[in-house]
């Protein structure tokens, strides 16, 4: 019997003593009422038969006989009844609900009678505030993080130098992070009216950590770059400034450091351990800039560097990139490699990064596993 308006059951109805739940498939309600979660069976009608004593503190005891949507001071029913596919699939369904400004994860399980018949289903409700208001937070922090990270992307990608002439030489780059940071950084700067520095760096690791070594490699160098026109020992500074912030042994980079005259037109230059050596290149032919030298690493406490020079003239390119291009590999495990480099510069060399940039891809089935750098100086008029 139900009351006018409330869908109520008359409670003496529904009162352990009255209501045999064994034609409902439930033996024992003693253990329900033990449990801490809440507990409560629906009928098929919707209607709350019963719930335990964890429920029923929290609701009220009145909420048996209620319609199940009504516990929770609802005028209607659920968009999405797991109580109803239960009884009618006899399937065990779970969702989550807030209630009083709390989260329940909430599982519906069928009920059978002595008969094989579903006309019931049970609800268990857990309290999962605790772990969905971390997981809200978290998202939050991690949203901030994520803004935060875009920025630092956009100064990363601001201080680089501006493609174009600069007096008689020309700089073209593509400049591509694998995560949102990179530990590939390159620059170009005035020494003094007749000297023009240049440099390709890659640091170990990649993301912020990696990101904030190419900040000091980048304040560093020019703060170097005043003191010392000697890219060699530009490279012995720059490591003895390294090995003063005491890092651990596993925080290391390479870097290639060239100066230009743009008077001479002698691009002289030092290696501190970086494996992807640049190729000086016309017309006719092409040039691997090799010279020996160990990381920027805490391994030593000083370190010397090598110094060559070679002469440039108009027309004459030289192509920097880092490791990013070199190791990608393709579905057989083979790296592009220098080989792909100078392959590209033999049948391409105009449109070139973009060039290398299209064969990288196809080579790498699209995959970017590191950060990458292409940087291509071109003298194009003689001093």
């Amino acid at each position: 019997m139900q009351n006018t308006g409330d869908n109520m059951m008359n409670k003496n109805e529904v009162t352990k003593g009255t209501i045999d739940f064994k034609d409902y498939g439930i033996l024992n309600y003693d253990v329900l009422d033990g449990m801490a979660d809440w507990v409560r069976v629906v009928d098929k009608n919707g209607m709350i038969i019963y719930a335990n004593n964890a429920m029923k503190k929290a609701l009220g005891s009145d909420i048996v006989g209620m319609k199940c949507y009504r516990a929770y001071c609802r005028d209607k029913k659920c968009t999405f009844c797991i109580t109803n596919r239960s009884i009618l699939t006899g399937e065990t369904i779970q969702k989550e609900e807030i209630i009083n400004d709390r989260y329940y994860s909430v599982k519906s399980s069928p009920v059978t009678n002595s008969k094989g018949e579903i006309n019931a289903a049970v609800e268990v409700f857990r309290d999962v505030t605790r772990e969905r208001k971390l997981e809200i937070e978290l998202i939050d922090r991690n949203k901030k993080m994520r803004k935060d990270l875009q920025f630092a992307k956009r100064i990363q990608e601001k201080i680089l130098p501006k493609k174009g002439n600069i007096d008689n030489i020309n700089i073209d780059y593509i400049y591509k992070a694998s995560e949102m940071l990179s530990g590939d950084m390159f620059d170009l700067f005035y020494i003094d009216e007749e000297n023009i520095g240049i440099y390709i760096s890659d640091v170990a690791g990649h993301g912020v950590a990696a990101s904030m070594m190419t900040m000091f490699i980048r304040q560093t160098m020019r703060g170097i770059k005043d003191d010392i026109l000697s890219p060699a020992l530009v490279l012995t500074e720059l490591h003895r400034r390294f090995g003063m912030l005491n890092l651990e042994p596993d925080k290391y980079f390479t870097i290639f450091y060239g100066v230009y005259n743009k008077i001479s037109n002698q691009f002289k230059f030092a290696n501190a351990g970086h494996n992807c050596v640049p190729v000086k290149f016309n017309e006719d032919s092409y040039e691997l800039l090799e010279i020996r030298g160990y990381p920027i690493a805490m391994l030593f406490d000083t370190m010397v560097y090598e110094e060559k020079r070679v002469q440039l003239s108009k027309g004459d390119k030289i192509l920097f990139y880092t490791d990013g291009i070199t190791e990608a590999k393709d579905h057989n495990g083979i790296e592009f490699g220098v080989e792909g480099i100078i392959e590209t510069i033999k049948k391409n060399p105009n449109n070139l990064l973009e060039e290398i940039e299209n064969k990288y891809i196809y080579h790498s089935w699209g995959e970017q596993d590191d950060d990458y750098a292409l940087v291509l100086v071109e003298v194009f008029k003689n001093a």
